[in-house]
């Protein structure tokens, strides 16, 4: 059963570009991770400042286990970027 893991980020005044590079970064390195099935990114097209991350994973344990795999180095850019901590959540598919 496929889960989805999403982050709901602002950037910084003048920090979007740097946070979408940084996402991007991150998003191939979780792509590669053993049970990720797939990673969306998105932009608010009435806020630009606004992303969603998506991380498709086989289920909530194997999301766990690939965080201590996955370079800490990475969150240091989207950390810097961002207007405060992610917002985030695990979702069920129910279509799709």
């Amino acid at each position: 059963m496929t889960i989805a893991r999403y982050y709901m980020m602002h950037a910084r005044e003048g920090a979007d570009a740097s946070l979408e590079s940084a996402l991007r970064a991150l998003a191939d390195a979780v792509g590669q991770l053993p049970g990720c099935e797939g990673v969306e990114m998105l932009r608010d097209l009435g806020n630009e400042r606004r992303f969603l991350f998506i991380e498709k994973w086989t289920d909530v344990d194997a999301h766990k286990a690939a965080g201590s795999l996955l370079d800490k180095s990475l969150f240091a850019p989207v950390m810097g970027a961002v207007d405060g901590p992610p917002d985030g959540a695990y979702f069920d598919y129910l279509i799709g």
